[in-house]
């Protein structure tokens, strides 16, 4: 399928940067004129439907993931939600983090004073995550389920072997770099709260993001505030607690609703197509990268991985992807790269191509 009607952008470049920045489509830059027009228009009139539009996204969001609708939050982006959620989880937990993850992950953990323990991306890592709560026993393993630097990727079927051999581990992982490649069900994941931002993957723009919470640590969080009255401002009196805590003030209808256009175009065009895309692309394109040996051993021996990879090439090698319009950008020791629904074959033989000159 061709693509450059929506993204006109693929027409002069070859975009291979949606780790760092998803693309609006046209579709959504026409929804989002209509909006701001007819804001524009209607002032604040425009506002007395917003409860109802808000809700509608969210259950929108809920179901494309499988989400409880009243389990489902609306947050801007993944680091507030994130530092929310850690600021409502019960005292005393101890923290399994690792190495080198997003720094909205890890720091915000760290800085709070949590006894942190990690486990290094090396050879092993599943069989090591396991060892290592089996010995030292942490209550909670936060992580991004893909690595932002190097496309690292614990796979959905190691997430649930894991909470079936821990069952009271809570698993909070971030998905920014996952939602959007591929069909996700929230119910039946092994994920006690998952979260994104929406402006990679999902091609929603900034400002956006989502929270899935399982029923048990939905009724564990901010257990002190449970115990002290609730608002009594009338307009305050549809929010749950945790929408009070997660949803705080004004929603912005313009990204959220965003994000609403990015689902409906995935759902048109099927999850089944995204993921057969974005999963045969990167396939070709590790069996290739491995091969020039552009990848570090641990990347090239693993089963599974991401749309993500990181290339060990030089700054000058680079400047020749960027003089070809081929658009990445430099992460840890090498040059990133991603592959989206939108890219094709002849965008990894372009890239190929001037790697090899």
């Amino acid at each position: 399928m061709n693509f450059t009607d929506q993204f006109p952008l693929l027409e002069k470049y070859t975009y291979l940067d949606t780790a760092s920045s998803g693309l609006l489509s046209q579709r959504q830059v026409n929804w989002r004129r209509v909006h701001d027009q007819t804001f524009f228009e209607q002032g604040s009139l425009f506002r007395l439907t917003q409860a109802a539009f808000l809700h509608d996204v969210k259950a929108t969001i809920a179901k494309f993931f499988n989400a409880k609708t009243e389990n489902s939050f609306l947050i801007p982006n993944f680091s507030f939600g994130f530092n929310t959620l850690l600021e409502g989880l019960p005292g005393g937990q101890r923290f399994l983090l690792l190495t080198e993850d997003y720094p909205s992950v890890n720091y915000a953990i760290e800085t709070r004073g949590h006894t942190c323990e990690y486990i290094t991306m090396a050879e092993q890592l599943e069989e090591r995550i396991i060892d290592h709560i089996k010995t030292q026993k942490p209550t909670v393993f936060a992580f991004s389920l893909v690595q932002y630097v190097t496309g690292v990727k614990l796979s959905l079927e190691f997430v649930k072997d894991l909470k079936a051999l821990f069952p009271d581990l809570l698993i909070i992982a971030d998905g920014t770099q996952f939602c959007g490649t591929t069909a996700f069900d929230f119910e039946a994941s092994g994920f006690d709260v998952f979260m994104a931002s929406g402006y990679k993957w999902m091609l929603a723009g900034y400002g956006n993001g989502f929270m899935f919470l399982k029923d048990e640590i939905a009724s564990r969080l901010f257990t002190e505030a449970r115990k002290r009255p609730s608002p009594t401002e009338q307009f305050l009196q549809s929010k749950s607690l945790l929408s009070v805590y997660f949803e705080p003030g004004h929603l912005d209808t313009l990204n959220f609703g965003t994000l609403k256009q990015s689902i409906l175009y995935f759902e048109e065009l099927g999850m089944g197509l995204i993921s057969q895309q974005t999963q045969s692309l990167s396939e070709k394109a590790k069996a290739a990268f491995t091969e020039r040996g552009l990848l570090t051993k641990f990347v090239a021996q693993r089963k599974d991985h991401s749309t993500i990879f990181n290339l060990a090439l030089s700054i000058e090698k680079y400047q020749k992807l960027l003089a070809a319009d081929i658009i990445c950008y430099p992460r840890g020791s090498g040059i990133r790269l991603a592959f989206h629904f939108f890219n094709t074959e002849a965008d990894l033989a372009k890239l190929l191509d001037v790697l090899s000159n």
